[in-house]
């Protein structure tokens, strides 16, 4: 099941991207989709209460891509991103399928807060339907 998305994932870049020219190739060179196969990896760690692992690989992953995605974060499939660098994903961002983001893009939380423990399990992120670019 994990290798079909990953590979569903290459090809939304091959669809999208036509500077791609093979799977190969997005599999390598492109730290978009490194950025989400880290994502992949600590979101079903973080669904599976391995939070703190999950927590110091995406750091990992972000140092490795300058791209920064919570492994809380729900992304749908064939998610796209391409020029990632400076992308910030928060806990609670929702997206949709078929979702493409270039660079500098935050979905950030709302505001500091002087209460944010009140923000504590809270929806605080955007959330972006399906085909949205």
């Amino acid at each position: 099941m994990i290798f079909k998305r990953f590979k569903e994932d290459i090809d939304a870049f091959l669809a999208r991207d036509p500077a791609a020219q093979s799977r190969i190739e997005v599999a390598l060179c492109y730290p978009g989709y490194h950025a989400l196969l880290f994502y992949r990896l600590t979101n079903m760690l973080w669904r599976n209460n391995w939070r703190l692992l999950a927590r110091f690989i995406s750091s990992i992953g972000k140092l490795l891509t300058m791209i920064e995605i919570h492994p809380g974060a729900a992304i749908g499939r064939r998610f796209v991103i391409d020029h990632g660098s400076g992308i910030v994903i928060g806990e609670t961002s929702i997206i949709g399928d078929d979702v493409t983001l270039y660079q500098g893009v935050t979905l950030g939380g709302v505001s500091p807060s002087i209460e944010s423990h009140a923000q504590v399990n809270q929806k605080r992120h955007p959330t972006l339907a399906n085909d949205v670019i």
